[in-house]
């Protein structure tokens, strides 16, 4: 079950252990029109949620932590991240998306990747 990456030391282990388990998680999931793909992207400080047509490999919508509106805020980043879901879903209604695929990136379901999935459930979006 080789991926073909070096064993790394340090912060550079758990970067190839991600890398490793976001191919894992793309081999099941990919976005068609019907029902495209919500990929969240997470950093130390930001958070980058987008909705993905992957026949087309066009970006749908976004949001994201960097917008001014939501750099401004004050706040924890989980809170921040369910701000963001919140946002890429109302942005998704509006551009007549009410169905997506949950790509966690190769991240753990867990804080805030689990906070956009629920913000992205409040505003209306079902994964």
């Amino acid at each position: 079950m080789g991926y073909g990456f070096k064993i790394a030391k340090g912060d550079a282990r758990k970067a190839v252990a991600v890398k490793r388990r976001h191919i894992r998680v793309r081999k099941r999931v990919n976005g068609t029109e019907e029902r495209p793909r919500l990929v969240v992207t997470r950093s130390n400080r930001h958070i980058v949620a987008q909705v993905v047509n992957d026949r087309l490999g066009h970006t749908l919508v976004s949001a994201s932590t960097l917008e001014a509106s939501l750099r401004a805020a004050e706040g924890k980043k989980v809170e921040l991240s369910r701000e963001v879901g919140k946002l890429v879903g109302e942005r998704a209604k509006a551009a007549g998306i009410t169905k997506v695929v949950f790509d966690r990136g190769g991240n753990k379901y867990h804080g805030r990747v689990a906070a956009v999935a629920e913000g992205a459930r409040e505003a209306g979006l079902e994964l």
